[in-house]
């Protein structure tokens, strides 16, 4: 059983705000052995993430590790890091003693819906599985999750459970969208999912990000908790037991024919 803290803040163009909120966040997730932060947690998307992206030893992921040491559980975040001419929009893995495990680099940007992150952001090129409190995760940010092959690569990792960290942005069916394929990814690699956005903030921001609505999600696709619209903490558990018997009910991935060869 791991025990899961859903960390749906709303995220400020300062930094500093939201590491302050991120600490009284884990503050709130009492009993949690992981907690799952937003994507862009750092800082709200727009041009200012070019100036405002910090290395991984930066103040940003250091509060967040010390934190991370202080409440002893692990945490996954989205920030922004230097990428040379761009910035890299990294999803960090932070365990429970401080250190950072893995940093996964979105590989998919959100070049759509009149959006073009790739003008600010360097791709990633590497699918990410890291181990954080007993249980192999594999890291998947926003856009992301309209790729299934992404989610394939990480159970071929040995992924056992999905963390789908996102800024959806609102618009006419966009909610509907992320519900959908956050639930398609859980239901078709019989997974446990996951799955935290930015909480909307109109005070701070009216760029359209944020709609909420992070989730658990079984492994038959069952949405086992949706925290709403609102800002929230919640601390629930994935069962590997439930994997397990979704399983033997639905043994698709014993079923494949098909497989991508990425080499």
């Amino acid at each position: 059983m791991t025990r899961i803290a859903l960390c749906q803040i709303p995220v400020s163009p300062d930094p500093s705000t939201n590491l302050k909120r991120a600490r009284e966040a884990l503050a709130k997730a009492e009993g949690a052995e992981l907690a799952i932060f937003p994507e862009a947690t750092l800082t709200r998307y727009g041009r200012r993430i070019s100036d405002l992206a910090e290395p991984l030893d930066g103040p940003f992921v250091t509060g967040l590790a010390e934190s991370a040491r202080e409440h002893g559980l692990s945490v996954i975040a989205g920030v922004f890091e230097p990428g040379g001419d761009r910035v890299h929009n990294t999803a960090v893995a932070i365990d429970a003693s401080g250190a950072i495990k893995a940093a996964y680099r979105k590989i998919h940007l959100f070049d759509s819906f009149g959006a073009k992150e790739s003008e600010l952001v360097a791709p990633g090129g590497e699918p990410t599985v890291v181990e954080l409190a007993g249980v192999r995760v594999g890291l998947i940010t926003c856009y992301d999750v309209r790729f299934p092959e992404l989610a394939r690569a990480l159970v071929d990792q040995g992924a056992e459970l999905f963390a789908v960290i996102a800024a959806w942005g609102s618009g006419p069916l966009k909610e509907d969208h992320w519900v959908t394929l956050v639930r398609a990814r859980a239901l078709e690699n019989t997974m446990w999912t996951a799955a935290v956005g930015q909480a909307p903030n109109p005070a701070e921001a009216s760029d359209g990000y944020g709609v909420g609505r992070s989730m658990l999600v079984d492994p038959l696709g069952v949405v086992r908790a949706d925290l709403g619209t609102g800002p929230a903490v919640q601390v629930v558990e994935a069962d590997p037991e439930v994997t397990i018997s979704a399983r033997t009910t639905l043994p698709c991935l014993e079923h494949r024919v098909l497989r991508v060869n990425r080499s």
